[in-house]
């Protein structure tokens, strides 16, 4: 993809704010991870999130000192990446995403999706 060519970013919920809320060297790496999503490149450390059928939904998880903190986005929109959770993992047992993220991963899937049908009826006038 050309480099002057970049999928716009859209924060879903309060997922910009979560991401802020993370210390300045995960918010780096984070924020690498979704420019390279934005020229329609996969970053090392992003990997299908389960459970949403297939690669379009990306989880980038990042260890600083002895947190892990993972941000969740959407590249299932051609003109847009979907940034739609950001959160510190509290629980210690296993790498599997908490029940309660996952539900509100879904629901903010659903509200990516209802924003880039308003977006494309906008543009088609």
């Amino acid at each position: 993809m050309d480099r002057e060519i970049l999928r716009e970013l859209i924060f879903v919920g309060s997922s910009q704010d979560e991401l802020r809320e993370m210390p300045q060297p995960v918010r780096r790496r984070i924020g690498f991870a979704l420019k390279q999503a934005q020229m329609g490149e996969k970053h090392p450390h992003a990997k299908v999130l389960q459970g949403f059928g297939g690669a379009g939904v990306l989880e980038v998880v990042e260890d600083y000192h002895t947190d892990t903190f993972r941000a969740v986005y959407t590249v299932r929109f051609e003109t847009a990446i979907y940034v739609l959770h950001a959160f510190k993992k509290k629980s210690k047992r296993g790498d599997e995403t908490p029940r309660k993220e996952m539900e509100l991963v879904k629901s903010r899937l659903k509200r990516a999706e209802e924003i880039e049908r308003e977006r494309w009826q906008n543009w088609k006038g």
